[in-house]
């Protein structure tokens, strides 16, 4: 077994997040990037293109709250991939496939930038996470305990933001050929307690007092796009995330050694 020692921090969130997260979020249960963690939200992880969202009339039109309602009852599997930026800069992403609206599993590529540089692989099961150090050959599999409060719910965010009031919703748009609903506002953190506490902790440690956030959801109430923008001690964050590739939840294995 390798040596490699990760901190058991969300990397967002998101996650946090993520959300997200992830979160993780961060997504949630992976490694923080020293130096380059804004708030280990869902990951809270960026957009599949930067070409902004058409405010054009989208066909297939649906009402954020009943969609939200589908989601919850029915986890989902999708790809996912993050960035996280610190003061306008690229300092990680994370990149990779997780069980969503359920406890959180899945596997997960985290790298970050600066020197030196991090490049580590999370396998995330129902009993413990499982990290190796991809930047070194031949390293090993570590296993460190998971936390107790591992949700991977994009669903509660989504309810917070349409809480805050009308204005918090934005209407229709299309993210890369699919109608989705978009939301946006901004959250206290203690609010963020009541759906991600793991996140409120981290956050609340780091001095954060809420964040903005928008968010994507499809008809069936699936996160498609999940971005948090913050401050910390003075400095600019922002958590971007971007699903796809919905499918049924999926088994992630322990991973063979070696």
């Amino acid at each position: 077994m390798s040596t490699f020692s990760v901190p058991r921090t969300a990397f967002v969130a998101v996650a946090a997040v993520a959300v997200a997260l992830t979160a993780l979020a961060g997504c949630k249960d992976t490694p923080s990037a020293k130096g380059a963690d804004p708030a280990t939200a869902p990951a809270s992880a960026a957009p599949a293109s930067t070409a902004p969202a058409s405010t054009a009339p989208v066909a297939g039109a649906f009402e954020p709250e009943a969609a939200l309602a589908e989601a919850q009852k029915t986890p989902y599997a999708a790809t996912m991939k993050a960035t996280t930026e610190v003061a306008g800069r690229e300092a990680a992403t994370m990149s990779g496939r997780a069980n969503l609206e359920t406890v959180f599993t899945g596997r997960m590529e985290v790298r970050t930038a600066g020197d030196p540089a991090i490049w580590v692989e999370t396998v995330t099961t129902a009993d413990g996470n499982y990290v190796r150090d991809r930047s070194k050959a031949g390293d090993g599999w570590v296993k460190v305990p998971r936390s107790a409060d591992n949700q991977a719910s994009y669903t509660g965010y989504a309810k917070l933001l349409l809480a805050t009031g009308p204005s918090a919703k934005k209407g229709m748009e299309n993210q890369g050929g699919v109608p989705v609903y978009h939301l946006s506002g901004r959250l206290d953190i203690d609010q963020v307690a009541s759906v991600d506490p793991r996140t409120h902790r981290s956050m609340k440690a780091k001095g954060v007092t809420g964040f903005d956030c928008d968010q994507w959801i499809d008809g069936q109430g699936r996160t498609v796009r999940f971005d948090q923008r913050m401050d910390i001690h003075g400095t600019s964050g922002a958590n971007k995330v971007l699903f796809s590739e919905f499918g049924p939840v999926e088994t992630f294995a322990r991973p063979a050694e070696g």
